[in-house]
């Protein structure tokens, strides 16, 4: 098996770090001003890998001070860090544009979820090394436009169509615990990973060092780590030590 990864998560709005509640825009804690200041300190910690996410191009609105701090976190971390980045990515040209600023992979979702030639072209055109997809679920049904919409796609079914046309990373969330410190839905994760055989990270409700631990004993290839980190549940060099 691959190296458990363990990436703290980025999360962009206006240019700025926030973490939301279950992805609603009106539950949103502020944390830090200078993403790349972020990125730098994850850099110096240890981290191997960073989640970024461009909020604002989830939700359909102004992206482009998140465009901007991009750029200052990959300028921060070239060379040391590896960075996963996704939110609003709709397009193939867009995909290409993100890879070529020098992202390591992109994770699409929204468009991936409506559009079945778009997922299947991304990986033809990319490689399935450069792209994950990420499935963020309510109670096995399966959201898009900033987790606002409900797709009445099946979790489990959407998996496998992905497993058909070549993908190699997914990105499972259960809605209703991120942000909420409550513990990571690892059992669907495994679930996902037993039933499709691909790579599968593990996102939402890590609130404890017990969560982390909890992800990598059930084989999963990684877990995204956000308001545990930031409001000092646990330290990145004791979560790393897990």
């Amino acid at each position: 098996m691959s190296e458990f990864l363990l990436l703290p998560a980025i999360d962009l709005r206006a240019g700025e770090v926030v973490r939301l509640k279950q992805g609603r825009k009106d539950q949103q804690t502020f944390y830090e001003s200078d993403p790349a200041q972020v990125a730098s300190r994850w850099k110096n910690e240890g981290a191997r890998w960073l989640h970024v996410v461009n909020l604002d191009g989830a939700f359909g609105e102004d992206a482009q001070p998140n465009f901007a701090a991009l750029v200052q976190i990959l300028d921060t971390c070239k060379d040391y860090v590896k960075i996963q980045y996704g939110g609003g990515i709709r397009t193939l040209e867009a995909v290409a544009r993100a890879l070529d600023l020098g992202l390591t992979r992109v994770v699409l979702g929204t468009m991936a979820l409506e559009n079945p030639t778009f997922r299947e072209d991304a990986i033809r055109t990319f490689g399935s090394d450069k792209i994950a997809f990420a499935l963020d679920a309510i109670k096995g049904e399966l959201m898009s436009r900033g987790w606002q919409k409900n797709t009445g796609l099946s979790l489990m079914s959407y998996a496998h169509s992905l497993v058909d046309i070549g993908a190699s990373t997914l990105i499972y969330t259960n809605i209703q615990k991120d942000g909420m410190q409550t513990g990571v839905d690892w059992e669907k994760a495994k679930e996902l990973a037993e039933e499709t055989k691909l790579k599968v990270i593990a996102s939402g409700g890590v609130g404890s060092l017990e969560d982390i631990k909890r992800v990598k004993s059930a084989g999963l290839d990684g877990v995204i780590v956000g308001r545990a980190l930031y409001e000092k549940k646990f330290g990145f060099q004791e979560a790393l030590a897990c």
